[in-house]
């Protein structure tokens, strides 16, 4: 072949592999343009949804979202933040870093088909978030190794909040924001299989006067006068049970409200010399008239108190702890006596 046809070929070959180039370069514009507007249309599907699509490279520990600027949701720029494993777990709540990092390893480990968790995380103001986090495993190395895992991180922070306010509307009395009757019930029955031996003592508080009180200065007033009086009441009981020593870590009382002005204390102890002296404590802080809201006003107790070990029933001491304080209603008012 003459040195001119083989420059001809060479000429002719470099033009298709231009054109190639060419068509390659289109090609790979067009699917970059395609990969973008899938990106967006993502992004404007997910973005406003609380959702995160995460995906992490597992030997390195470094993180890809896809649809969310990584640390957005806890308040920190990407600066701040950067998108890696160990960020993640430096800002988990410490009351569940070890569980949510031990379901997460496990899957990683092969030991769960999935990763899944719903968990608290640290915001930058330290407010807490909550999340509901999946991931799974979806590329394996050639020796089997775990390479790269994805998931979501969906933001559930309003939802948790709402399951918390009705867990506390079911169980708090919504004016003084103490245990209602079925929470103080719950509490008692705990006490029998938190204890082998269950023994304390159950306080009927009743107020005197306050009818007369709520007619003449209006259900608002009353309103403010029960709440007053549920703060008092708290505040002296952990005053005097918090020096009661408790191996089991348990909480040493309760305090609830049954509705009108009915007060009861739940207390893990039956020593009755203690008993006394929060009896006398009580009626001692409302000797004479308090001050509130510009009025001065005199409010009286009348308690009764029943102990009990485990063999009793809730009902029947409740009823000989009120029996109790209606004695004392018969007699004088501001008092105490026990069953």
């Amino acid at each position: 072949m003459a040195q001119q046809d083989i420059i001809t070929q060479l000429q002719l070959e470099l033009e298709q592999h231009k054109q190639t180039i060419k068509q390659l370069e289109n090609e790979n514009n067009r699917l970059t343009l395609l990969n973008k507007r899938v990106n967006e249309q993502l992004n404007a599907t997910l973005d406003g949804t609380g959702l995160c699509l995460w995906e992490q490279h597992i030997p390195t520990g470094n993180l890809t979202i896809f649809n969310q600027q990584w640390g957005h949701l806890l308040g920190f720029t990407r600066e701040e933040l950067p998108a890696h494993i160990s960020s993640w777990k430096n800002n988990l709540h410490p009351e569940d870093k070890d569980w949510v990092i031990q379901a997460f390893e496990s899957h990683v480990a092969g030991n769960a088909e999935i990763y899944q968790a719903v968990h608290r995380m640290v915001h930058k103001d330290g407010t807490v978030a909550w999340v509901s986090d999946r991931g799974r495993i979806i590329e394996y190395g050639i020796n089997g190794e775990p390479l790269r895992i994805m998931g979501t991180h969906i933001d559930v922070t309003q939802e948790k909040r709402y399951e918390q306010d009705l867990a506390k509307l079911a169980h708090r009395d919504p004016l003084t924001n103490l245990l209602n009757r079925n929470a103080l019930i719950a509490a008692f029955e705990q006490g029998k299989s938190t204890h082998s031996t269950h023994q304390g003592a159950l306080c009927f508080i009743d107020l005197d006067g306050f009818k007369i009180i709520n007619d003449h200065l209006g259900h608002r007033y009353g309103d403010s006068l029960l709440i007053h009086i549920a703060n008092d009441i708290a505040q002296i009981c952990d005053q005097l049970f918090s020096t009661t020593p408790d191996t089991t870590q348990t909480p040493r009382h309760h305090v609830a409200r049954f509705g009108g002005d009915e007060f009861v204390i739940l207390a893990h102890c039956n020593d009755v010399e203690r008993l006394t002296t929060l009896a006398k404590t009580l009626l001692s802080h409302y000797q004479n008239p308090i001050e509130l809201e510009g009025e001065s006003i005199k409010v009286g107790l009348s308690i009764g108190i029943s102990l009990f070990d485990e063999l009793d029933e809730f009902t029947n001491v409740c009823e000989q702890a009120d029996k109790a304080m209606y004695s004392i209603k018969k007699h004088g008012k501001h008092n105490f006596l026990f069953w």
